[in-house]
């Protein structure tokens, strides 16, 4: 074996002094991965602890702390008046690595086994450094009153410290009884605890139903125009999807009755209160057909109650779940979402049965759970504050609706019509003359407006925008409305 001092050791044993971790241990762990990637082979002798500290430029002591530590962890034997080596069986066959074209550091940029790839998983949403962002219909963060959460938060914490020492895959029960008579009051839901699962998001409740309910070339059916998000789980799970036309009622039933007719149906999903993405809401008697029709032919009506808090002209029509008598709506959403960001959360409702099954999955996935921020939400709904703060923000999203209204009537009369939505946070705009959507967003791009290709629906028979208005306050409306106006005319060559 060579002479230890041959190894250049200090080409792989950096040393960072500004770092919290002891200098002893950057170099017990840079040795040991020099050992398990084949650079230190076994059998190779060490330098002795003072010519080490020479080499590396440290104090002998320290590199004492080193082999002590190597020592303990079994990579290292000392023999004395023969040295230290390191432990384990010579392989003749290893050839030493080229120390000063290795980069020991460096992590593998690729892995060493083949493993299955899915392009219809990739990552839809885009980010930009533009000035003026539209979004698909997301509530203003600065709305939220971050502070007072986190001081209700800092104070559940504490009480809970002594109960939160283990693991809680089934959620707070404080919190779930507490939504369960939220949901009864505001949506009519005639539910309890046991018929709540909490998750992350609806993305992870719709991923739960999809695992345990759809099996590959099972048929699912979806608005002609609907949730991409939603879409991509669908197909991770092999289905068969068949997009259902709309009008301004709604999906249309009958084409739903023709489809059931000629094949087997395991699901519809839909979002109700508000379309995603036109926010067309489903007419009461289309809701009582479609209820009469997964009886009849057995299919799971899975309702997404997207933005369904965001109400301003009307009381909302009830959910399909709050009618449902033979058990073949499973109903989601998310809670809390004119909250800040981290205190947002996801629920299923649906039988008992279900539930049980849904909670072993919930345990895969979630099994930690956050106890504590939905014993905060709950004691939020049983306070009072989630209905307060949804009053106040209302307020201030219907002005911002009727505003963005305005602006669009203003800078795009000739270009585009549109409905007032009666509730949510994003307005559904077709344009009447001809446009290209990507080439506009290119060039918005180019004068600070982003907007994602996630907004921009165009084909043969359309071509539609879903804008957000709700992060918008009114300067920030006129100013990006006024790019995209301008940009509209620069591409028509006015």
């Amino acid at each position: 074996m060579n002479s230890p001092v041959e190894i250049p050791y200090k080409s792989f044993v950096k040393i960072d002094r500004k770092s919290n971790s002891p200098i002893y241990m950057q170099i017990a762990n840079q040795l040991v991965n020099a050992i398990q990637r084949g650079y230190l082979p076994f059998g190779t002798k060490l330098p002795g602890t003072r010519s080490f500290s020479q080499i590396l430029e440290v104090h002998r002591n320290t590199i004492v702390s080193v082999y002590d530590e190597l020592l303990a962890q079994g990579w290292i034997e000392s023999f004395p008046n023969k040295g230290t080596y390191i432990i384990g069986k010579e392989d003749h066959d290893l050839l030493r690595k080229n120390f000063e074209e290795s980069h020991l550091n460096h992590y593998p940029e690729s892995t060493g086994f083949a493993f299955k790839t899915s392009n219809i998983l990739d990552n839809p949403f885009e980010h930009s450094t533009c000035e003026y962002v539209f979004n698909d219909g997301s509530p203003d963060i600065r709305l939220t009153q971050i502070d007072q959460h986190s001081r209700i938060y800092s104070a559940a914490l504490k009480r809970r410290a002594h109960k939160t020492g283990h693991y809680n895959q089934d959620g707070s029960e404080f919190f779930k009884k507490n939504l369960s008579k939220y949901l009864n009051l505001s949506r009519g839901l005639p539910i309890s605890k046991n018929n709540l699962l909490i998750t992350r998001s609806t993305e992870m409740s719709i991923y739960i139903v999809s695992e345990i309910l759809l099996s590959e070339g099972d048929t699912v059916l979806v608005g002609e125009l609907s949730y991409f998000s939603v879409n991509m789980i669908f197909q991770r799970k092999g289905v068969d999807i068949i997009s259902i036309p709309m009008d301004d009622e709604g999906i249309i039933v009958e084409e739903v009755r023709k489809i059931c007719q000629k094949q087997k149906i395991r699901m519809l999903y839909l979002t109700p209160h508000h379309h995603y993405p036109t926010t067309v809401t489903l007419s009461a008697q289309r809701r009582l057909e479609l209820l009469n029709l997964s009886n009849t032919y057995g299919f799971v009506i899975l309702e997404d109650d997207y933005d369904y808090d965001f109400r301003y002209d009307k009381s909302p029509l009830l959910p399909l779940a709050s009618a449902d008598t033979g058990g073949m709506v499973i109903y989601i959403g998310s809670f809390g979402k004119s909250l800040a960001p981290g205190f947002r959360t996801g629920f299923i409702v649906a039988p008992e049965n279900l539930m049980t099954e849904m909670r072993k999955y919930l345990g895969i996935i979630d099994r930690q759970g956050d106890v504590v921020m939905e014993h905060v939400l709950g004691e939020m709904i049983d306070e009072g504050e989630i209905n307060r703060y949804l009053k106040k923000s209302i307020k201030i999203y219907r002005e911002r609706r009727d505003y963005f209204s305005l602006l669009l009537r203003k800078y795009l009369e000739h270009d585009i019509c549109f409905q007032i939505p009666s509730g949510g946070l994003a307005i559904w705009i077709e344009w009447t003359r001809p446009v290209n959507l990507m080439q506009l967003s290119r060039l918005c791009a180019q004068n600070n407006l982003f907007i994602p290709r996630t907004l921009l629906y165009q084909s043969k028979d359309l071509t539609a925008m879903r804008i957000g208005f709700g992060n918008l306050n009114f300067t920030e409306m006129e100013n990006s409305l006024k790019i995209l106006s301008d940009c509209v005319s620069e591409l028509r060559g006015n």
